[in-house]
């Protein structure tokens, strides 16, 4: 059974460009529809953490995305795989597009 979709945001993100990767990556999940959570790490010192701890990096910065527990990459990661139509390995997922 495939895990639940989790993209790590932050709402505070203060570079554009940050919040034009959380945008296009959230576009590009629903375009598909593809169901997923939005955390946002600014939100709780907890969410940071938890998403560092998945990505296996103590300095990580949104926006990075993670099916269940099992991290999967960060804007660049998926824009490759959009781009190479490999989604669905990417999210390690079943039901992607």
């Amino acid at each position: 059974m495939p895990g639940k979709i989790t993209v790590y945001i932050s709402n505070l993100a203060s570079n554009v460009e940050t919040r034009k990767q959380q945008m296009r990556i959230q576009d590009v999940l629903s375009g598909c529809k593809i169901d997923y959570d939005v955390v946002d790490v600014s939100a709780s010192r907890d969410n940071l953490a938890r998403m560092r701890e998945i990505v296996g990096d103590p300095k990580a910065l949104a926006p990075q995305i993670a099916n269940d527990d099992e991290y999967c990459g960060n804007y660049d990661d998926f824009e490759e795989a959009v781009e190479n139509k490999s989604l669905n390995e990417f999210l390690k997922s079943e039901n992607t597009a």
